[in-house]
């Protein structure tokens, strides 16, 4: 199997809980409370993990939850490469409503990072021999909006593929200046970097004209209970979204790059992994809270996909 590399540069220690119901001004009180590491590109590696990749996670970590988020690292099959910081890991937290079915997400903006903080990983990231690099999620404050570019620029230096989930700033920037070979925003994150709400019939189109100029080889996004669309140079396909019971969404996005991930890896085609990709983010909407998928579920997902019509066009 190709080597894999996933970045974290904001991860996080994700908390997660349900109430009956959430009110202001009162105390809302909560039960099943889980915690796992988290943040894009350590959530990705944990998928990674799951789906039985080896994979190296190199991430910035401080204070006493960057302790806690390596503890937590600790028992996965993953290589761990953290990065120290002085401002601790952010602490990020989701309820549930169990009476409405409702999810209520609060995510802080982490620590301040500084150049030189931050430099010893980019260092690291240039001299990896990795044939994958994953990054995602958001910048930590104080990091430049082109820090992405630049770590697709020393993948592109050493024929590794990069991949890119993040969105704002840092997506602008690699949607205007970088080479990579894909990138996976939801629908919400590309219409605003394009500026307008964007149609299901339009996203494709829209897509293929940044496909076309270089900018990226492939562009997959989501389009959330409406499924996904992958766009290449000669090529627009839609997937429809595979029906699961929904219980939570946190995760589905970096669980449907690890399934696209982990199948390239493992030598198939763009166009299936695409279909896994789209089977591992509904494996994760199926888990509560900030649980991610499970094998089991996502290969069975991915083999009923199979089955279900796809849209094309070119």
């Amino acid at each position: 199997m190709k080597k894999i590399l996933t970045i974290a540069l904001n991860p996080a220690i994700d908390i997660s809980s349900e109430a009956e119901v959430v009110r202001h001004t009162h105390k809302t009180r909560t039960h099943n409370q889980q915690q796992f590491p988290g943040g894009g590109g350590v959530n990705v590696a944990r998928v990674l993990a799951e789906l039985g990749a080896e994979c190296e996670l190199m991430f910035l970590s401080g204070g006493a939850t960057g302790e806690l988020l390596q503890a937590m690292l600790r028992p996965l099959p993953i290589v761990e490469r953290p990065f120290p910081i002085h401002d601790p890991v952010r602490v990020a937290y989701a309820v549930r409503e169990s009476s409405t079915g409702l999810e209520y997400r609060f995510v802080p903006e982490g620590p301040l990072v500084t150049d030189v903080e931050l430099e010893p990983l980019m260092e690291a990231v240039r001299r990896s021999d990795a044939d994958y690099v994953v990054a995602s999620g958001s910048l930590p404050r104080g990091v430049s909006s082109d820090t992405y570019v630049r770590l697709a620029a020393f993948a592109e230096a050493r024929g590794a593929k990069f991949i890119l989930d993040t969105s704002g700033d840092a997506l602008t920037e690699v949607l205007t200046k970088a080479r990579v070979f894909l990138v996976k925003p939801s629908l919400g994150e590309f219409e605003s970097f394009v500026g307008r709400k964007l149609g299901h019939d339009v996203v494709g189109p829209v897509a293929q004209d940044y496909v076309r100029q270089g900018i990226a080889e492939h562009i997959a996004v989501t389009l959330g209970a409406d499924g996904a669309i992958l766009v290449s140079a000669d090529r627009i396909v839609r997937l429809a979204a595979i029906d699961v019971p929904v219980n939570s969404a946190t995760g589905a996005g970096d669980s449907f790059v690890a399934g696209m991930v982990w199948s390239l890896a493992e030598g198939h085609s763009v166009a299936d992994a695409f279909r896994f990709g789209q089977a591992a983010g509904a494996a994760t909407v199926m888990t509560a809270g900030t649980e991610l998928c499970r094998r089991a579920d996502v290969l069975r997902l991915y083999e009923g996909s199979k089955m279900a019509p796809e849209g094309a066009r070119g």
